[in-house]
């Protein structure tokens, strides 16, 4: 099932003018504060009226400004996941997912609530009430309730961001699940590269109210021009499997065919993650490196490179094909003589598992 988008709208100092399809999996709203993020979402809900508007679901059409078409936000079967779990505080949480299977059409595909409440982990909760919870708990029972209203789709907006480090790493593991296991597309905004890189099967990176890029996340989050949140915040998402572990507390990852050791990681060998590294902590050597502290030094190609306004460059790299990006200098460009099609070694300072 596929979300196809199309928004124009005007509102003092901000200009919104999108147009994106979203297809099956997790697709990313991807920016800074500002971008336009919410507005496309609440948009796509029925939540706010647009200037001009064409949304629709599976071909099943949502709002047509041009046709005189809006349908209200109850009819519209979106499952919409706020960054408070806003649950009902004087019902339990069995009673709070009753009440998404409660609303949901009759025509509705419902989902199992044992499975959900299974795949979700809260069985141990289901009599508790919303002020007994913790924030990951209560954006657990949040998430199952969106999922038994029988929706066509999920709307997560920045879901995440009201908790902590220690929640968001209890929760991100249940939206892999919702990506993964259910055929339910989810429309997901964020503001984090990190977030991103982990969920993301589709971005639609946003700058100023335009689409500046959409596609496959590893496709967008590596190229040097698209840098939703600025060049500083840069970085590119890989995917790896667990070759094995060491003795010595590092796993070992193959990343197309690139060797990579990483602090243990949980998993199976042959079990698939995503990797995240920033291009701050990328550096370029023409001669490969000794005598460093480095564990990853990684042969690579150079395939474009983006010149800032200020000193710095962003350097796309092709490595086991890989997109790497890298963070430096004009100076450094220019005192290294790179240029496109250039082999070099990419040092890595950090990866970070994503997954």
């Amino acid at each position: 099932m596929t979300l196809s988008v199309s928004l124009s709208h005007h509102l003092p100092g901000f200009d919104l003018d999108v147009s994106f399809d979203a297809p099956p999996g997790i697709t990313v709203l991807f920016g800074q504060s500002g971008s336009g993020k919410t507005t496309i979402i609440n948009a796509v809900a029925g939540l706010l009226r647009t200037d001009h508007a064409r949304v629709s679901v599976g071909g099943r059409v949502l709002c047509d400004t041009d046709a005189g078409i809006c349908m209200p936000p109850a009819r519209r079967r979106l499952g919409y996941v706020f960054q408070e779990g806003r649950l009902f505080p004087h019902l339990t949480v069995r009673q709070n997912l009753g009440y998404g299977r409660w609303f949901a059409p009759k025509t509705a595909l419902h989902a199992d609530m044992p499975a959900v409440v299974e795949m979700l982990g809260i069985g141990h909760l289901l009599d508790r009430r919303p002020a007994a919870l913790s924030g990951g708990e209560k954006q657990r029972v949040a998430i199952g309730r969106a999922l038994l209203s029988g929706p066509d789709m999920i709307l997560a907006d920045e879901p995440l961001a009201a908790l902590d480090a220690s929640r968001k790493a209890e929760i991100l593991p249940y939206f892999e699940s919702l990506r993964d296991e259910l055929s339910v597309p989810i429309l997901y905004v964020s503001h984090s590269a990190s977030e991103v890189a982990r969920l993301a099967t589709t971005v639609v990176a946003l700058e100023n109210g335009q689409v500046v890029r959409q596609g496959a996340a590893a496709e967008v989050l590596g190229d040097p021009q698209v840098t939703p949140l600025g060049p500083r915040q840069a970085g590119a998402m890989i995917q790896a499997r667990v070759v094995k572990h060491h003795r010595d507390g590092l796993s070992e990852l193959d990343a197309g065919g690139v060797q990579l050791l990483v602090p243990r990681v949980a998993g199976a060998s042959g079990s698939a993650l995503r990797l995240h590294i920033a291009a701050q902590d990328v550096m370029l050597a023409t001669i490969r490196p000794e005598g460093i502290s480095a564990l990853n030094i990684i042969p690579a190609q150079v395939r474009e490179i983006r010149m800032g306004y200020g000193p710095g460059a962003l350097v796309q790299l092709s490595a086991g094909g890989n997109l790497i990006l890298s963070r430096v200098t004009r100076r450094s460009v220019d005192a290294l003589e790179l240029h496109t099609g250039q082999q070099v070694f990419a040092v890595l300072k950090a990866v970070s598992v994503a997954k």
